[in-house]
């Protein structure tokens, strides 16, 4: 499928596409520290889980269709990727506390991390994974997709792993809107995806 009109290429992540995917998080030292993407899943990232723990668990999920993440190819090679799901394949989203004080209802999908691989940065890359996380989630019947993306405007800069939800204006760029902050710097922004 292609997300958007750039030259990436957008697949699902699945058995056949795990190498690519590992290949880009073992070239990016684990992602963060060697997170592996697993943060947002139930298990998250308890105190002192290793790298090879939240390894296992990712290619566990990928195994068992328990994961939703649309890679972006350059080519052939995998340069980032966007994750997504239900809010109970991705319960641990950050500012929990917050984001519970004044939910109404949950949404029908989450979208959890965005990543690209730092040769890629600035190419249009996260922008394609979220462009072909919408289309998949199109696909499956549509519904209410919240993020929670980081605030850019009126503060300085950060560094890429701060972001690891996304620009605030990346969001807003694809028709998300703000519903309502969780903290200093994060809102909870909501899209309501038609189906095909």
């Amino acid at each position: 499928m292609n997300a958007d009109s750039s030259d990436h290429i957008t697949r699902e992540l699945t058995p056949e596409t795990w190498n690519d995917f590992a290949q880009l998080v073992e070239a990016n030292n684990g992602v963060w520290g060697g997170c592996w993407c697993i943060g947002f899943h139930p298990e998250g990232l308890p105190k002192g889980c290793t790298v090879e723990r939240n390894r296992s668990l990712k290619q566990a999920h990928v195994e068992n269709g328990t994961v939703h993440q649309i890679l972006v190819y350059d080519g052939d090679e995998c340069v980032g990727w966007c994750q997504y799901g239900s809010p109970s394949e991705l319960p641990n989203i950050k500012n929990l506390g917050s984001y519970a004080k004044e939910l109404v209802a949950l949404p029908d999908w989450r979208i959890g991390c965005i990543f690209t691989g730092g040769r890629h940065r600035g190419q249009g890359v996260a922008r394609a994974a979220v462009a072909g996380a919408l289309d998949a989630i199109r696909a499956a019947g549509g519904g209410i997709v919240e993020a929670y993306p980081e605030q850019v405007e009126d503060r300085p800069p950060q560094r890429g792993a701060y972001l690891h939800t996304g620009p605030e204006s990346l969001f807003a760029d694809l028709g998300f809107v703000r519903d309502r902050k969780i903290a200093k710097w994060r809102w909870v922004m909501r899209r309501d995806v038609s189906a095909e």
